[in-house]
Order: structure tokens, then C-alpha cells, then sequence
């Protein structure tokens, strides 16, 4: 267990492209704040305007050639959101969305996460350079479909639905090449008995491409109370460092993905100091975040 290594895929690749900039030189220069057993598999996001965008709605405004500067220093992959799951042929020839793809792959070692099998096609033969990632906007619920997905050459990585996670009687089936694909979603706050998660994705993809709708409403009993980490540690597919060392680790798992684009930048630091720094160290992260005054956290 002690040679595997566990790959955060983290979000806000535009987002919150300021605190990576403080957060990173901090992961170079001072690897003993973390833990040894973590790496930075990926940062994944979209800029605000992108109708390929899905999942959530994204807001950043941070200029790409400066984005992935930033990652090719720190040598972390990029990913574009572009989990969109209602395009429509017309919608391939968006000049922003093409722009970025081409930026992407230019510089190499850069992946989409998508979900719609349009887009797949168009961007296989538009943009080879890039890796594919699949969605958990698909909701891949039953395991005999994550199985397939898994099995497609085309995806890099699968993320499953969440209410997966803790599936290790048919996860422990899974072979070799099949774990080295899975990423699991571990920070999840939805209600873990929600039905409607399939329309909640549907809803972001028609704003996504400007579409005149109402806003979802969120069936879960406490919806009013908006994310919290708190409780989504509560949850039972919650992936926590305990799981992830203990757990999935020796099965064979390496990647997962911490979720929070449409969240502010001071939760993002809290996922960032308990999945990846050691807690000993977490108030010299925090006050190198904090007091760096070019950085807006509220």
C-alpha cells in the first residue's frame, strides 16, 4: 500500500485559478506540509459562456493561455468541463468552446470531461491531442453500465455515481485495468436517495446553452441548506482520507475527484488541506492562503 499513490482531480481550473497560484508554489516548495501517499492528478473547469459546459455552470474568467501556463509550470494536467449532455450538431462549430480545445491540446497532456457521444466524435477527430474523461452527469447508477463504460478504450477515466462508492463487493470484481479507470467522486453533498439528479444535469446543460428556463428544484429534504462539508461527510457514499488509505488504495484505486466549482474559494482551501495536508501543517497553509492580500477567499 505504501508505494500506491492516491491522484486528486481538483476543481476550479478557471474558477479559482488565484488560489492555485498561491496553493501551488506552496505544494512544490514545501512537499512535507503533505501527504506523501497524495498527488495533483488534474485541475478540471470551464471559463463562464462555454455552452459545452455542464455539471455546473461555470464562472471563470481567468485567460486560458494563462491558466495553462500556469498548470505546465506546476506540470498538472488541465481538463475542460464540457459535460454538456443536450448539444445538437449545430452546436460543434462554437467558436469559443473550439478555441479552447485547440489551446488545450496544443500544449499537451490536457483532457475533456464530456458527456454527450456528439461532442465524443467530433472531438476525437478535431482534437486528438486530448484525452476523454467520462461524466458522473451520466448517473451511472448500475454497475453493469459502469462496467461498459470502463471497457470503452476511448475514456481515459469513468467517474461513476457517487451512490457507487461503497459498491465493494462488485467493485473488488473489477479488474486491473478497470480500477486503473474509475475516479471516484468523493465529496458529494447530495441527498444520497435523490432521484431526480439526471433533470438537476439537464437543467445546467439548457442554461449552459442559454436556453430560456426555470431554475431546478432540488427534491432532497435539506436542499435549503446549500453544501456544506460538514455534511457531506455524513453521507454515505463520503470518500474520506480514512477510505482512501485504508480502503481504496489496497483495492487497487487511485484516482478521485473532489468536487466544488460552484463553490466559494475558502471551501475549496478546506478540501485542499483535508484530503492533501497533513494536519500539523494545515495552519501554515492556511495562513499562506489568508495572507496573501492579492487573494479574494469571501
Amino acid at each position: 500500500m505504501t508505494e500506491r499513490k492516491a491522484y486528486f482531480h481538483l476543481p476550479g481550473l478557471f474558477e479559482f485559478c488565484e488560489l492555485y497560484r498561491v496553493f501551488l508554489p506552496l505544494w512544490r516548495e514545501h512537499r512535507e506540509y503533505f501527504y506523501d501517499w497524495c498527488e495533483i492528478g488534474s485541475i478540471y473547469g470551464a471559463p463562464a459562456d462555454c455552452i459545452w459546459g455542464g455539471g455546473r455552470v461555470g464562472f471563470g474568467d481567468n485567460d486560458p493561455q494563462a491558466v495553462l501556463a500556469l498548470m505546465g509550470e506546476y506540470s498538472v494536467s488541465a481538463r475542460l468541463t464540457f459535460s454538456n449532455s443536450l448539444l445538437r450538431e449545430e452546436h460543434l462549430s462554437d467558436k469559443l468552446c473550439n478555441a479552447l480545445c485547440a489551446e488545450f491540446e496544443k500544449t499537451g497532456g490536457n483532457g475533456v470531461i464530456l458527456h454527450s457521444e456528439l461532442l465524443l466524435d467530433y472531438l476525437q477527430k478535431n482534437y486528438p491531442g486530448l484525452y476523454f474523461v467520462s461524466s458522473t452527469t451520466k448517473v451511472l447508477t448500475d454497475f453493469r453500465d459502469l462496467e461498459n463504460e470502463l471497457n470503452r478504450d476511448v475514456f481515459r477515466y469513468v467517474v461513476p455515481d457517487f451512490r457507487l462508492n461503497k459498491a465493494f463487493d462488485r467493485l473488488s470484481t473489477l479488474t486491473d485495468a478497470q480500477k486503473a479507470k474509475a475516479e471516484f467522486l468523493c465529496n458529494e453533498c447530495c441527498w444520497f436517495a435523490c432521484y431526480d439528479r439526471k433533470s438537476c444535469y439537464e437543467n445546467v446543460s439548457r442554461k449552459c446553452l442559454g436556453e430560456a428556463c426555470p431554475d431546478h428544484i432540488c427534491i432532497a429534504p435539506d436542499s435549503s441548506d446549500g453544501y456544506r462539508f460538514s455534511k457531506a461527510m455524513t453521507n454515505p457514499g463520503f470518500i474520506g482520507i480514512d477510505d482512501i488509505q485504508s480502503t481504496y488504495l489496497p483495492m487497487g484505486f487511485s484516482h478521485f475527484k473532489i468536487e466544488g466549482r460552484s463553490l466559494g474559494s475558502a471551501l475549496i482551501l478546506e478540501f485542499l488541506l483535508y484530503y492533501m495536508t497533513k494536519p500539523e501543517y494545515q495552519i501554515h497553509v492556511r495562513e499562506a492562503i489568508y495572507l496573501d492580500s492579492m487573494l479574494d477567499l469571501f
